[in-house]
């Protein structure tokens, strides 16, 4: 509310730079100055540019510019953009699925969220998108970029995509769709062991992630290991973020925000709950694990609870904060850094996984390749031995038996969370 106020003083404080008295320059000489010249130039804008343009679109891309030029996530949002931001944490919206971000003036996608237009259409983290339906991105907006790219479900935008490491670019056409904010979905990996995917954290994330693990033990199964894939997660809401940590930590801190004020930071710590889950766990993070996957990530390493494996996180290690203003506007203002418990700061450098796997991209080999990491109790539909061992309720699926097949960090992760215990031993 304090942005807020200062805004509203500034504005008036335009108006009286054109004749101003002598108590204002006096008590404020720079500020006075400063004022001055952007009025000077919003008047000779106003009278003199080639096209009419109205002071209210001067202010507000005024404001646009100065906010970002801070950094890739302090924004100036028009009304219907404030309003906007509510659907990234709950319902669902018309897009095509993709977190984005400005890099060094290049319109960078950060991660393709899962079952979504774009992650089927095959954008990666790390993409850099030159055009917009022919339309160039150097220099353009982050809001803009966003404008251009969301419509109507069922239409298509054309993006020119610069895939990392390629020669050239190529176009993707891309059919909006309704992006539903699925956060968590479960997957019995067979033996007792379950795979818990993160795509985000909205409102929602812990509570069906805790239904999930209750629902994989209700049978009376016993849940030996989780493997906890945070890939292409952007991240989303802090309080979810730190809950999601608490659920499988016990007890200590689990991520601080300091802003520039050293007397005003906010500590979270872990609380110990009867339904915290103490069982082994293998975490897989990579470039597209951004903002709250990281602060998962770092909170887990830092207390020695998981082994983390995969690639290096996207550095995305700041607090934005949402300030509405008169009329529906707003901005969105970075205000502080995140730091692990052990005072990593995550912006920029991200985090760096235990042991480095990194992804291979699967090939037609790969589809052919035997059910070498499964026995044939652990797969759905199999036949009772009546004579043997009772084997594990929980079989997997075809599809899960699939993506073990074709995502090397995710095999990795299941034969790392099976031997954890012998390793942590011999440790």
């Amino acid at each position: 509310m304090r942005i807020t106020l200062w805004l509203a003083t500034a504005l008036l404080l335009f108006a009286l730079a054109v004749s101003p008295g002598p108590s204002v320059a006096g008590k404020d000489p720079d500020r006075f100055q400063v004022l001055s010249r952007f009025s000077q130039v919003l008047e000779l804008v106003g009278e003199q540019y080639v096209n009419p343009i109205s002071r209210e679109e001067l202010i507000d891309d005024a404001l646009k510019g100065m906010l970002e030029q801070l950094d890739p996530h302090s924004n100036y949002l028009t009304p219907a953009e404030f309003s906007g931001m509510q659907e990234s944490t709950s319902g669902e919206f018309s897009g095509i699925g993709i977190e984005i971000s400005m890099e060094n003036n290049r319109l960078t996608v950060v991660t393709p969220i899962e079952d979504t237009p774009a992650y089927e259409a095959g954008l990666k983290a790390g993409d850099v998108i030159l055009e917009i339906d022919g339309t160039p991105t150097y220099d353009m907006t982050l809001n803009d970029a966003v404008k251009l790219i969301r419509g109507e479900k069922g239409t298509t935008v054309t993006l020119n995509i610069l895939h990392e490491g390629a020669e050239a670019s190529e176009d993707i056409d891309i059919v909006r769709g309704t992006v539903p904010i699925v956060s968590v979905k479960t997957h019995s990996l067979g033996d007792g062991y379950m795979l818990v995917r993160l795509t985000r954290f909205n409102e929602n994330t812990t509570r069906v992630l805790r239904e999930g693990i209750r629902d994989f033990q209700k049978d009376g199964s016993e849940l030996k290991g989780v493997v906890l894939d945070l890939r292409n997660n952007p991240g989303g809401v802090l309080g979810q973020a730190v809950s999601v940590a608490d659920t499988f930590i016990e007890d200590g801190l689990l991520v601080y925000v300091q802003g520039r004020d050293e007397n005003n930071r906010q500590d979270y710590f872990a609380t110990r709950k009867s339904d915290d889950v103490t069982v082994p766990l293998v975490t897989v993070i990579n470039s597209g694990s951004a903002s709250a996957a990281e602060i998962v990530a770092g909170a887990l390493q830092d207390h020695d609870r998981s082994l983390l494996i995969g690639e290096r996180s996207f550095g995305k290690g700041s607090v934005q904060s949402l300030y509405p203003l008169p009329g529906g506007a707003g901005i969105k203002l970075t205000t502080a850094l995140y730091y692990t418990p052990s005072g990593r700061s995550i912006q920029a450098t991200g985090i760096e996984p235990d042991l480095t796997i990194p992804f291979i991209q699967p090939t037609e080999k790969d589809d052919d390749r035997p059910h070498r990491f499964f026995r044939e109790k652990d797969l759905s539909g199999h036949l009772e031995n009546v004579n043997g061992d009772k084997v594990h309720k929980k079989a997997v699926s075809e599809k899960v038996a699939e993506m073990l097949r074709r995502d090397n960090q995710l095999r990795m992760a299941l034969e790392l969370v099976k031997k954890l215990p012998k390793l942590r031993s011999i440790k």
